[in-house]
């Protein structure tokens, strides 16, 4: 997952050249979903850190600017779908779940820094290296915005809606 492209108007990247630099970089069955950075990829097992670096590098080199990359395998991504708590939850508006992906572990007192945040009806719960919201007022009116949740926890993170992470479960699952 990249952050921040197509978005407002800046970093525009479109998806036929940025499947051409994933291809180019040796993966394969690239597919993208929706215009917002989201890539499918098989590559032979590699780590994480090494695979969100090269691709950084390449997509810095095709494209000219720095776009901050987080990845997860498939496994990984059912797993955060199947571990969503607020599934269990009655009366919560799906429409209204996100996940941030964080790049790194956070440190230990997230939670709190999280809560020092958090001024509204927002929920949250910080599991590993994602944090599983619902804003029941909707993601433009929270106070636990991406750029908020980086600079408290000081690590880099993308958020995505729950229809686009339930969606890149199942296509990389396929």
């Amino acid at each position: 997952m990249l952050r921040g492209i197509n978005v407002g108007g800046k970093k525009i990247v479109r998806m036929e050249n940025l499947r051409a630099s994933f291809e180019a970089l040796g993966f394969g069955r690239v597919k993208t979903y929706v215009q917002s950075g989201n890539v499918i990829f098989e590559v032979p097992k590699t780590s994480s850190d090494d695979l969100s670096k090269a691709i950084a590098e390449k997509v810095s080199e095709d494209f000219g600017f720095p776009i901050p990359v987080v990845v997860r395998t498939s496994d990984e991504m059912g797993k955060i779908v199947g571990g969503n708590p607020f599934l269990n939850e009655r009366g919560l508006d799906p429409f209204k779940l996100h996940i941030t992906f964080l790049a790194a572990l956070p440190a230990k007192n997230a939670k709190e820094r999280m809560d020092a945040l958090n001024a509204g009806p927002d929920q949250f719960l910080i599991s590993g290296r994602e944090i599983y919201l619902y804003y029941p007022d909707g993601y433009g009116r929270t106070r636990l915005s991406n750029n908020a949740i980086e600079k408290a926890l000081s690590v880099g993170a993308t958020t995505r809606n729950w229809k686009t992470v339930s969606t890149l479960a199942r296509i990389s699952s396929e």
